[in-house]
């Protein structure tokens, strides 16, 4: 009797985590379909990144297509920023979620919402890691409602036309990253 009950709880922990790679799967399929695959950036990586920019303590950074939140945590843990991450996919928010409370970062938070739909004028960074055609989208966004001197880092692509605002760039391998403060 305790080893059918052994097999069937055994039996119901696999069938658990099947489901759960499955919905997990899924939400990764959804968000390649919205516009960009999730692709983590090594924690090395995203400190060299933030190191470039000269972040400001206290200023608000708000980074489109957070994903775990890598980024933005790093941010508020090293430089003490404030800042939203923000991202399509639920799964992942709730990954960035926890991890901010484990390390106890109370300035930032994270919202699952379309890119589109937030609302950045208050930020003084944005960082996004994003695919050319969705940057593409996100541009006429970015100009008409950042404020002048606004710095935005784009990681992997260039944004198209915005040569003349680019202050920096970092050549790294695989991606390189794009900095630009808005006039």
């Amino acid at each position: 009797m305790i080893a059918l009950i052994a097999y069937l709880a055994l039996v119901l922990v696999l069938l658990l985590f099947l489901v759960g790679i499955s919905i997990y799967t899924l939400f990764l399929i959804y968000s390649s379909l919205m516009g960009s695959p999730y692709v983590p950036t090594k924690q090395k990586e995203a400190e060299i990144i933030l190191a470039e920019a000269c972040l400001k303590k206290g200023k608000y950074l708000v980074e489109l297509g957070c994903g775990d939140g890598r980024i933005l945590r790093t941010a508020a843990k090293k430089y003490r920023l404030r800042g939203t991450g923000i991202d399509v996919n639920p799964i992942l928010i709730l990954i960035a979620r926890i991890k901010a409370h484990w390390q106890k970062l109370k300035a930032i938070k994270f919202q699952t919402k379309n890119i589109f739909n937030t609302d950045i004028r208050q930020a003084d960074y944005v960082y996004l890691f994003l695919m050319p055609n969705l940057i593409a989208k996100l541009k006429p966004k970015l100009e008409e409602e950042l404020k002048p001197k606004s710095v935005v880092i784009s990681h992997g692509f260039p944004i198209e036309g915005w040569k003349k605002v680019q202050f920096k760039k970092l050549d790294r391998r695989p991606f390189s990253t794009y900095y630009y403060r808005l006039t």
